[in-house]
């Protein structure tokens, strides 16, 4: 029975090095929550990344309805406003409900990694979908970087 949730993104990091890091946090499956499973970077496009991840000894899943719709990426990559991007990926993530429980299960079950490409977790998706799945599995959260580990703390606006 798992107690944490990790998200990592790969952003500066060799494939080995990010490997090295999921092994030292015992994950044994690692959840791809990119839309597109797709990289320019060596290695973290989804059939070879797939393929290092078994030799590594974990399971590989690309989770889609986790990713964030072309039409937010679009709009932020426009405009920059991470505001607008943060309540529209929301109220898509609202709707996700049933694979928000899917992922809550399987996080339950076993040691998981939300994986991005950001390296800033305050600046990805991933962070939202970790957020959602631990409300509905009773996990905490902790951002990994190829450094240290960081505990989620959500901030609450009052209005």
């Amino acid at each position: 029975m798992a107690e944490t949730l990790y998200t990592f993104g790969y952003e500066g990091l060799s494939l080995d090095r990010f490997i090295i890091c999921l092994k030292a946090h015992h994950v044994r499956t690692v959840l791809d929550v990119r839309a597109i499973p797709l990289s320019r970077k060596r290695g973290f496009s989804k059939t070879g990344f797939a393929a290092a991840l078994h030799q590594a000894g974990m399971v590989y899943a690309h989770l889609p309805a986790m990713g964030c719709p072309k039409p937010i990426r679009d709009r932020y990559k426009a405009d920059g406003d991470w505001g607008a991007y943060t309540k529209a990926f929301l109220a898509y993530l609202g709707r996700q409900q049933e694979a928000i429980a899917e992922l809550a299960r399987i996080a339950s079950r076993t040691n998981c990694c939300l994986v991005c490409f950001e390296a800033d977790f305050n600046r990805c998706h991933r962070t939202y979908v970790g957020r959602a799945v631990v409300r509905v599995a009773g996990l905490r959260l902790v951002h990994l970087t190829d450094r240290t580990t960081i505990p989620d703390v959500a901030v609450r606006t009052v209005a």
